[in-house]
């Protein structure tokens, strides 16, 4: 029973960082610095260089979760200890890395949450694109931020009893 739970949420984050890693991807992809400039006048050229940074730590994170989750759903039999791992990682380093990036370029206005509005906030004025990609974004990540906090305690917790 338990490993099904914990099965199904891999799926389910496996899904999520599938479109997630699409997404970010093509916009990678289809954006240049001077594509940013471009939108916005008065754009600062070494905020946008760190924002494109985030978003590019942020998508190989995203890509090393996707490939953990594969591997783990991959396995017979299923291994819940390794998917529990997989899962605190994913949070620890995508989750977090969405809501708080290494450079604080954008962080999160956790009073914003309680509004129903956008929680990200920028240090600048961000390029349009790029802020709606992270709008568009924004509300998968809450939930599955919401759908793994649990790992957060419990793994830590297991780690801490096995010592």
């Amino acid at each position: 029973m338990a490993n099904t739970i914990v099965m199904n949420q891999t799926k389910q984050v496996e899904a999520f960082l599938q479109q997630t890693v699409r997404a970010i991807t093509d916009y990678l992809n289809e954006t240049t610095l001077m594509g940013l400039l471009a939108e916005q006048e008065d754009g600062d050229k070494a905020y946008y260089e760190q924002l494109l940074l985030n978003l590019r730590r942020l998508v190989v994170y995203c890509e090393e979760g996707l490939e953990a989750c594969r591997v783990v759903l991959k396995d017979e039999p299923f291994r819940k200890a390794a998917a529990e791992k997989a899962l605190y990682r994913i949070y620890h380093s995508c989750i977090a890395e969405f809501f708080a990036p290494k450079n604080d370029a954008w962080y999160e206005d956790s009073r914003s949450a309680y509004t129903g509005r956008n929680s990200i906030k920028f240090r600048q004025t961000p390029p349009p694109s790029l802020k709606a990609l992270l709008s568009s974004l924004e509300s998968s990540f809450q939930a599955m931020r919401e759908e793994l906090e649990f790992y957060e305690t419990d793994y830590r917790t297991k780690m801490m009893q096995s010592k």
